[in-house]
């Protein structure tokens, strides 16, 4: 821990959200965090509405999991290489580069949107921008335990993520109101789209004012090539989760998750778009999306406030168990009730019960894995995290009717949320630091 966690906190011991805004590190890397994921829900909103949502596109199941696949996908390619990069470069530096390169694609990308192209040059520009979003969000969860102390991870990653999680909702939520003043057209979506490079470039600004090293990594244990570190950065990262049983039982519940979230997604869209009628206050179409993606956050800001009183009062493992049995509860009766109005409310449990399980997993990581890693862990953890999304929504495409209307199929995968229970207590019980009071 450098001394700049020191400054985080003091010696009346402020507690909540009070005593961490207390430390300009972390104030100041929220505001990167929440810059950065707003531009992130601008970005993928407006790509979503070029590509799902377009009067001059036609989009079937296959279509819409690739343009939600293209969003998730980077990460899973070039995670282990970035991870290793940011156990090795100053990640300071790596914030403010990986930002303003950012910024650059979705320019790129914004031209092909408005060109009206389609396939490889539309997918290609959305994959660039999203790899370098996630290589941002690797780079600021290992920034973290350098700005706060190492007892209040738990606090800390709840305000930040969730925080975060919000300030992508927001910016989804501006780019559809955006979408609605400028047309929905290949024209309007390269308006809203283009709005994304404000975030990317607030947060590299912001960035820029830590001092050289503050971030960290205060050491390294890699090799002297940086080309040999980075092809070494998957493998190096998977060994140090095979040795810490927490990290690892974590990772089996959050799997889970994205599995089911992931074909409950697609199916959402494709409802959304083809199935469901507007019903009193719910809408359907982006707008629609929109109000499911609101529950969503919701969801996830209630996990931010209930997260650290839960584990600090049941413990990580009870914690974690309850927010999958809460998930898999949700997500049988949004097959069992399948119309608008349940799934929008749905969500807002499926999506807090996911955050809860990430919350902690995030904790796990950075309290229990050592900083010269920390960085290939995380970037291990994007991309397990994003491959379990994209798989899910590959394989339900395959079964999914053009309307997404399969009742049978959201029941059926309720299971893997109880699966991964099962495996996540199984894993779990090697480990000592279950019990863990933050």
């Amino acid at each position: 821990m450098t001394t700049a966690a020191g400054s985080a906190t003091s010696p009346a011991r402020k507690v909540g959200a009070r005593r961490l805004f207390a430390g300009g590190g972390f104030r100041r890397l929220l505001l990167s965090r929440l810059t950065a994921q707003w531009g992130d829900g601008v970005f993928q909103a407006g790509l979503g509405g070029a590509v799902l949502f377009n009067p001059e596109r036609q989009a079937d199941p296959a279509a819409v999991a690739a343009g939600l696949a293209v969003l998730l996908l980077p990460y899973s390619v070039i995670g282990p290489f970035a991870g290793a990069l940011l156990d090795r470069w100053d990640r300071r530096r790596v914030l403010v580069a990986a930002n303003l390169l950012r910024g650059a694609l979705v320019v790129l990308t914004v031209v092909a949107v408005g060109t009206g192209m389609e396939g490889v040059p539309l997918y290609a520009g959305a994959l660039l921008v999203m790899g370098v979003s996630r290589f941002v969000g690797a780079g600021l969860s290992a920034s973290l335990p350098h700005v706060v102390d190492r007892d209040h991870l738990v606090e800390a990653n709840a305000l930040a993520a969730t925080l975060g999680a919000v300030a992508a909702a927001v910016g989804g939520a501006c780019a559809i109101g955006l979408r609605g003043v400028v047309g929905a057209d290949n024209a309007g979506s390269a308006v809203v789209t283009a709005v994304a490079v404000v975030g990317s470039a607030v947060a590299a600004l912001v960035a820029a004012g830590f001092a050289r090293g503050q971030l960290g990594p205060d050491e390294f244990d890699e090799p002297a090539q940086t080309m040999v570190a980075v092809a070494h950065g998957l493998g190096d990262g998977a060994r140090a989760v095979a040795r810490t049983p927490s990290v690892a039982a974590g990772f089996v519940a959050l799997m889970a998750h994205r599995l089911v979230f992931g074909a409950s997604t697609l199916a959402g869209v494709l409802l959304m778009r083809y199935a469901f009628g507007d019903d009193g206050l719910f809408r359907s179409g982006m707008a629609g999306v929109g109000q499911a993606v609101a529950a969503g956050a919701a969801g996830m800001l209630v996990a931010a406030v209930v997260t650290a009183p839960l584990v600090n009062r049941f413990g990580r493992r009870a914690t974690i168990t309850a927010a999958l049995l809460t998930a898999a509860t949700a997500q049988l009766c949004v097959g069992l009730v399948l119309s608008l109005p349940t799934v929008v409310v749905v969500t807002f449990f499926i999506a807090g019960g996911g955050q809860v399980v990430k919350l902690c997993v995030d904790a796990a990581v950075q309290q229990d894995v050592g900083d010269e890693v920390r960085g290939r862990v995380f970037a291990l953890y994007d991309t397990l995290f994003n491959s379990m999304y994209v798989l899910a929504i590959s394989l339900t495409a395959i079964v999914l009717p053009q309307n997404g209307y399969a009742p049978g199929l959201l029941v059926a995968v309720a299971s893997v949320y109880l699966i991964g229970m099962v495996g996540y207590l199984a894993m779990d019980r090697r480990s000592g630091a279950s019990r863990h009071r933050p």
